[in-house]
């Protein structure tokens, strides 16, 4: 398991409070070598946070110029709203950002899959919750009211090492 002091960058943070309101933020890394001028996806409603107060709040850390041109979080809300689980709509947003991807050769790798991670972390309007990312090995934390938990993510390519 990933400790929680070895890993750093964009944090995603979705919640519901005891009324049942929707709330999310998501940060950026500010990671070095951007392009100047460079904008994320963590300040662009609908790529990098999402919230349907009605629905379920989403948001997302990893690549996020594929996040941008696909309306990631959006989309995982979205799926929520059309009665996916969190986990069920992660997935199938990644699945279309993994296959518009394929219209972009330089971000594929030899196998013809994404060179890149993406990650996505979801809460709907219940309190059920969950997580894809587009390659193995990823853990995420939940606080479920009780107690804090790091659990596996879901994903969707195995990553081969």
């Amino acid at each position: 398991m990933e400790s929680y002091l070895s890993s750093y960058g964009t944090i995603n943070c979705c919640a519901i409070d005891s009324s049942g309101n929707l709330g999310g933020v998501t940060t950026t890394s500010g990671f070095f070598f951007k392009i100047p001028g460079r904008v994320g996806d963590s300040p662009i409603i609908g790529a990098g946070l999402y919230v349907d107060n009605d629905v379920g709040a989403a948001g997302s850390t990893g690549r996020g110029e594929a996040n941008i041109l696909n309306c990631g979080s959006f989309q995982v809300v979205n799926f929520m709203s059309r009665g996916f689980s969190p986990e069920e709509a992660c997935l199938k947003a990644l699945e279309r950002i993994a296959e518009k991807s394929k219209l972009l050769p330089h971000l594929l790798n030899e196998k013809g899959l994404p060179r890149f991670g993406l990650n996505f972390y979801a809460v709907n309007k219940k309190g059920e919750y969950g997580g894809a990312s587009m390659w193995s090995g990823r853990n995420f934390a939940v606080h479920d009211g009780k107690e804090n938990k790091l659990r596996p993510i879901a994903y969707l390519y195995k990553r081969e090492r």
